[in-house]
């Protein structure tokens, strides 16, 4: 093995920093942004109250927050890579943690979902250089393994994090705590980040504003499409229009990368065919979780009667499957490779969100458990290979870039899985509703409106086993791993500078 050391590697290893430390801080950080992005749903129903929100804007809460944080990530993940990954890790921190205290002190609804927005663009910046610096400050091998097990482990576990620390929060003291809770994190992490993390080293260039100006507004108008396809028609202007709009600005993206001396997105990135199907795994991975996460919770507020407290309770082991699975991924992948993981983690989610559409409004928790054990010990054995595999073999000027790509899967995939889903969920309760009322002759009762709606849930669980289903056949299909020992088996370590990007 050769012994020459990468530049930033080499850099990782500067004597006085604490590696125990240095995970702890990143951990902290990764698991603030990712459980914002779940922590609103259980407040749904009392901000409502509390400002007045309309119907269409309530939606939005969780929108604005998914698309400015996924839509960025990848501009992001590349002024860490100009500017020092650990220097803008922490103004991505500090722009989150200014959003989240004015989020609080929100006197309006536009003025939350305006803060959720920025909280978005905060955690965009954050959260791509906060994996970039595991690869940073940890030596290559077990501790980065493990390092990513945890990072793994709070990035999957975070949604189900979020759900029950929203949910008591919420009951026991305000909505607006969600928000405030965020503020100490944050300065704590501020405080700690410069005494544990090295920086790394910075690379010339410019950032493709262009390029971030389209892929973001591209994305933006896409979901803003499919939000409006679940109250108008796939043929009306409201629809027509911003997804039209997506597609001019998603190939003017594209075509502004091909031409671009310092693109924001080089397109050789997705030249390695593992990486590119890790990118399109978590993608399907996001939607099936997210929309899991969001019906679910619906399903066990409206139509079970639970309050916001117990229902984030009832997906503690959720959380703890995941963290259980990850911890143990990330000690298999450097016996058995990546490739059983790879397949077992879809294969969980497909299960379990197929077993979740056969609820019923006599369902119990008893039903549910199950389930939400087999999606998260399958998701928590996928996050891990899934990680190590995208930023596997990239060059160090672009773990950034890599380490975004694979946010944007899991956030964009949500945001586009959320905004599809919601609308097949609330096509199927109509045409439920249109059913029950002619038999019923016009009288829909409460029970009868339970049943409606229930039915466009599970209509969505069924479609949501549908990606994770089609995230296993890219696993089989794209996904090409060595016998363990081989080799060849550095396709699953992170190797910095010593593997071309493709």
């Amino acid at each position: 093995m050769s012994t020459t050391k990468d530049p930033e590697l080499a850099s990782s290893n500067t004597e006085g920093k604490h590696l125990g430390l240095a995970l702890a801080v990143i951990s902290a950080a990764q698991l603030m942004i990712v459980l914002d992005a779940t922590i609103v749903n259980v407040a749904l129903p009392t901000i409502h109250t509390s400002l007045h929100f309309s119907t269409a804007n309530l939606e939005w809460l969780i929108t604005a927050y998914s698309l400015t944080f996924g839509g960025l990530l990848v501009f992001g993940g590349r002024t860490g890579d100009l500017y020092g990954k650990r220097r803008m890790f922490m103004i991505g921190i500090a722009i989150f943690a200014t959003a989240s205290l004015l989020g609080g002190l929100a006197q309006s609804d536009i003025w939350l979902i305006i803060t959720r927005a920025f909280q978005g663009v905060g955690g965009a910046i954050a959260a791509p250089t906060a994996l970039s610096l595991i690869a940073t400050n940890f030596p290559e091998g077990p501790q980065r393994n493990r390092a990513m097990g945890v990072y793994a482990a709070m990035s999957g576990g975070g949604g189900a994090v979020g759900l029950l620390l929203g949910g008591i929060l919420t009951d026991l003291v305000s909505w607006r705590w969600i928000f405030f809770v965020n503020v100490p994190i944050a300065a704590v992490v501020l405080f700690l980040a410069p005494r544990a993390l090295n920086e790394s080293q910075t690379t010339s260039g410019y950032l493709d504003v262009p390029g971030a100006l389209t892929v973001t507004a591209g994305m933006l108008s896409l979901v803003y499409g499919l939000s409006n396809a679940a109250t108008h028609s796939w043929g009306s202007s409201a629809v027509v229009i911003p997804l039209s709009l997506a597609v001019v600005l998603i190939v003017s993206f594209l075509i502004i990368e091909t031409r671009s001396s310092a693109p924001l997105m080089p397109l050789r990135i997705f030249a390695n065919r593992n990486r590119s199907g890790a990118y399109a795994m978590m993608l399907g991975i996001g939607t099936a979780l997210f929309s899991m996460f969001f019906f679910l919770t619906q399903f066990l507020q409206n139509i079970l009667g639970w309050s916001a407290i117990k229902t984030g309770v009832g997906f503690l082991p959720m959380t703890a499957g995941i963290v259980v699975a990850a911890g143990v991924a990330s000690r298999l992948v450097g016996r058995i490779g990546i490739r059983i993981p790879l397949l077992v983690g879809p294969a969980g989610a497909f299960v379990g969100l197929a077993l979740l559409s056969r609820l019923t409004v006599t369902s119990s928790y008893v039903d549910i458990i199950g389930p939400l054990l087999i999606i998260s010990l399958g998701m928590g054995l996928a996050f891990v290979p899934l990680t190590l595999t995208a930023v596997s073999g990239v060059r160090p000027n672009e773990t950034g870039l890599a380490s975004a790509l694979l946010n944007t899967g899991q956030q964009v995939g949500g945001a586009l899985g959320l905004a599809v889903l919601a609308t097949v969920a609330i096509d199927a309760t109509k045409s439920t509703t249109q059913s029950l009322s002619t038999a019923t002759h016009g009288h829909l009762t409460r029970a009868v409106n339970a049943v409606a709606t229930t039915h466009g849930y599970t209509t969505a669980f069924e479609v949501g086993a549908g990606v994770a289903l089609a995230a296993f056949v890219v696993s089989l299909v794209v996904i090409r791993a060595p016998r363990p020992g081989a080799p060849a088996e550095t396709e699953v370590k992170i190797e910095g500078a010593r593997a071309s990007a493709g």
